[in-house]
């Protein structure tokens, strides 16, 4: 028996060893019948080469097709299975990305055809470089119905890319030019202190804007849309301004009204945003009380409001002012404002989140007792309750103390309103808890204290039914 055992597992490895063998032999002979095959294709068919340069002519013009063929290329998966690929660093830490090499060929696939990329790169004799290309191979017959799709195929995966990678930057306008600077706000969606309904309602309104370019041109509108951000200073839009870029992955352009030196130089200031930005113009009622001493005409800035003059596409246009007291509503109309988004003076809810934000807490023994004050009507800005926790950080409990100091001080007369968003071609009547209309008498100054507590209470209450909004914000299109 001994010696049938010893034939049995030597044939077990004899074997094991071949099919091991034949396994590595049949993945090489895989890839030759691969590669003869292409070989064969390539004879069989009569081709088209196009050649994209690095630049346009000899005066060195920086071809931006051949940039957004290289960022496509190189985001390809086939480049991960070809024979040599070059591993360089990338912006970001620990990052390893994927780069074409010298003279290396790489195939693509799309709507069924194959093409191919050949990258060449020309240089002198001390091995510098002093051309490069791309060379588009594809088939003859093919040309005439992917060609077109497929380069803007192109476009659209480089500029995806292009978003992603991007360094945000703040551009602003001195002397009749931009200037910029790299954008690095910490500021995101998701830290700034809102109502969350309406957060997810504003996030809502610019991702849907993001993806409405066939409808905006159906229907034939310019691709942008615009808001106005009014409420007193400290109450969070220069936050949001920051937050929305980083959203969007926008820069942002903000507009000095007072180094604008005419209507044409306003003009040329549009022109030269691009597209995919946020353009900024702040204190825009003090701009209209002070338009005895502007340089631009009402005119030319009602041009800029309905985008007459600034015709390019995917803009985001934020105006920010204090009050909407005493401006015109035919400034203000659909069209020039898409929708209003107010930022109110601190209420018990942003307090929380401010809470939970500067110091850590959800809960607290003194959180009744800023509650109570908060009822009275008393009330003070976001950027004022945030600096006193930032300052006493180290002791939650002192920071609290010193919030309800600062409450007392600031009286308990402050007319309280949830924050708000509408659609500016709205007529539809607004809660008077929301929002209080320009003119006319305060509703909680008509009402006596003992009630307005009262009414508080109540209201507190029905906010933690499941399904409540914390303020009874809504947005009313019109």
């Amino acid at each position: 028996m001994f010696p049938l055992q010893l034939i049995l597992v030597t044939f077990s490895a004899v074997c094991s060893l071949f099919l091991f063998r034949l396994f590595l032999h049949r993945t090489g002979l895989i890839y030759a019948v691969r590669n003869f095959v292409d070989w064969v294709d390539e004879g069989l068919h009569v081709h088209l080469q196009l050649k994209v340069p690095e630049f346009t002519d000899s005066s060195y013009q920086e071809n931006q097709f051949f940039r957004r063929v290289l960022l496509y290329v190189n985001s390809l998966a086939s480049l991960e299975d070809s024979d040599f690929t070059n591993l360089i660093a990338g912006k970001k830490p620990n990052d390893i990305v994927l780069s074409i090499d010298d003279d290396q060929v790489i195939h693509d696939l799309f709507l069924g055809s194959r093409v191919s990329w050949h990258y060449r790169v020309k240089r002198d004799c001390e091995n510098q470089v002093v051309a490069r290309s791309f060379v588009l191979k594809i088939k003859k017959k093919d040309k005439r119905w992917i060609l077109k799709p497929y380069l803007q195929h192109i476009h659209t995966v480089s500029d995806d890319i292009d978003q992603r990678r991007k360094e945000l930057r703040i551009h602003n306008n001195i002397n009749g030019r931009w200037k910029s600077a790299p954008f690095n706000h910490p500021a995101t969606f998701d830290s700034i202190v809102m109502d969350s309904d309406l957060k997810s309602r504003i996030r809502c309104d610019l991702e849907t804007f993001m993806k409405s370019k066939q409808y905006y041109h159906k229907i034939g509108r310019v691709w942008r849309r615009s808001y106005l951000l009014y409420g007193p200073s400290g109450t969070g839009k220069s936050s949001f301004i920051a937050a929305v870029s980083d959203l969007l992955g926008y820069d942002v352009y903000s507009v000095n009204l007072s180094q604008v030196a005419d209507d044409s130089d306003l003009n040329t200031l549009l022109l030269q945003t691009t597209c995919k930005s946020l353009i900024v113009v702040e204190h825009l009622d003090r701009y209209i009380s002070e338009k005895a001493t502007a340089k631009t005409t009402p005119a030319g800035f009602l041009n800029f409001m309905d985008g007459i003059s600034n015709f390019q596409e995917e803009k985001i246009i934020i105006f920010t002012m204090n009050s909407k007291e005493g401006i015109d509503s035919a400034l203000l109309r659909p069209g020039r404002i898409d929708v209003h988004i107010h930022f109110p003076n601190c209420d018990f809810n942003s307090f929380k989140n401010l809470a939970c934000n500067y110091l850590g807490l959800k809960e607290h023994k003194l959180f009744p007792q800023v509650e109570e004050i908060f009822l009275t009507g008393a009330t003070m800005s976001p950027a004022e309750i945030a600096e006193l926790m930032l300052v006493n950080r180290s002791s939650p409990s002192r920071a609290l103390k010193s919030v309800i100091t600062a409450l007392h001080s600031n009286g308990r007369n402050a007319v309280k309103a949830g924050p708000h968003l509408y659609n500016s071609a709205s007529s539809s009547p607004v809660p008077p808890y929301a929002v209080e209309e320009a003119g006319g008498v305060p509703w909680k100054d008509t009402v006596p204290k003992e009630f307005r507590k009262l009414y508080g209470l109540l209201r507190l209450k029905s906010c933690k039914k499941p399904g409540s909004s914390d303020h009874g914000d809504e947005m009313i299109y019109r």
